[in-house]
């Protein structure tokens, strides 16, 4: 029988992030992927142009219509999009304490659209205080939860132990936009691990949701957490390489072949 991975998580059309391009890369890597949505957006690969938030009473029915009859064996959360979804998403994480539970606090896409109420951001680090294995914040993220700016590596440092210290969640802030180089930080409470790739000069729409997907997936294999990392940040820069674009607009990330 083959095991499910969980994503909760926008809609994207375009199919270059969000549900669709999560449960791609959980089913390139092994799993049946199944997916919860918290919204609907209206978007292509150049951005998002509105956005239709789902009622929380219909998200928790999703996800108790679905784990009915499937039992996860990891989940991950990206755009919650209200407050309210954030306190739903909170309760399904405290009901599956036993799996790996990976959190991409989507609060803005990469075109500038707001995809988490401003209000919400604090009832999200309380609705995941405790409850995941790890947040994957990139160097914005990182600012606005942490309340700083996050530009180097001193302050992703800083913002990683503050929200770490917020949630007692271990935290990675991805640096694909750091300069010179391409840096991700992971502090997990204890020791501060970096993962370094050379910087790939290439737009791509959906980075972030393909990382937190095979990282996820890398967990659910059984992998310890700065393992799973290195392998996401390897995977995730082959699929940037890769990536082509589809029309107007930034680059997607293609199907892939699982790793051998």
């Amino acid at each position: 029988m083959v095991r499910t991975l969980v994503t909760i998580a926008g809609h994207d059309p375009s199919g270059g992030a969000g549900a669709v391009m999560d449960t791609a890369v959980f089913r390139g890597l092994g799993f049946h992927g199944a997916a919860v949505l918290t919204a609907v957006t209206a978007q292509g690969p150049s951005g998002v142009r509105g956005l239709v938030a789902l009622e929380p009473d219909f998200l928790w029915a999703q996800y108790r219509a679905l784990v009915r009859d499937v039992r996860p064996v990891g989940i991950k959360v990206g755009m919650a999009a209200t407050g309210a979804n954030a306190a739903v998403i909170g309760r399904i994480l405290g009901r599956h304490e036993g799996i790996p539970r990976v959190i991409d606090p989507v609060l803005r896409s990469s075109s500038g659209a707001a995809l988490l109420e401003p209000a919400a951001i604090s009832g999200l680090l309380d609705a995941v205080r405790g409850r995941a294995s790890v947040l994957t914040p990139n160097l914005a993220e990182a600012g606005r939860l942490a309340g700083m700016k996050v530009d180097s590596l001193e302050t992703m440092a800083e913002a990683a132990r503050r929200l770490f210290d917020r949630t007692e969640v271990p935290c990675l802030v991805t640096g694909g936009h750091l300069r010179p180089e391409a840096v991700s930080l992971l502090f997990d409470g204890r020791r501060t691990r970096l993962f370094a790739k050379k910087k790939i000069r290439k737009d791509v729409h959906g980075t972030g949701c393909f990382f937190s997907a095979a990282l996820l997936a890398f967990l659910a294999q059984g992998r310890s957490l700065p393992r799973a990392c290195a392998l996401a940040t390897d995977l995730t820069a082959a699929a940037i390489r890769a990536a082509v674009g589809t029309g107007r607009g930034r680059a997607v990330i293609p199907g892939f072949r699982r790793p051998g």
